[in-house]
């Protein structure tokens, strides 16, 4: 589970490298950053279908309409998180409830 949220599965091989707890992004509460071998794939470029079903399956559900190239975001309850995929890591970020994106 995330160091951020409890309620976020994460990889079992995924290494947290950092925490921000302050982000010039007015839309951001808190986020964390994870390096995880071949997510992504090259450039960042490939959706890691895995993981984001196992989101699903945890009660996240995909804001597809909101999908920004590399970030996708998802909601479960009131909460809602971005993940910015990477060349071999990923960021989640917990976005703020008057989040505009």
């Amino acid at each position: 589970m995330s160091s951020i949220n409890a309620e976020i599965p994460i990889p079992k091989k995924a290494k947290e490298i950092e925490v921000t707890t302050t982000s010039s992004n007015p839309n951001i509460k808190i986020g964390v950053k994870y390096e995880l071998d071949n997510i992504g794939g090259e450039q960042g470029l490939y959706r890691p279908d895995h993981y984001f079903n196992k989101l699903n399956d945890a009660g996240w559900i995909e804001l597809e309409d909101k999908r920004l190239g590399h970030v996708q975001f998802f909601e479960k309850k009131d909460t809602v998180i971005a993940i910015e995929i990477h060349q071999d890591t990923f960021d989640i970020h917990e976005m703020n409830k008057d989040a505009k994106f």
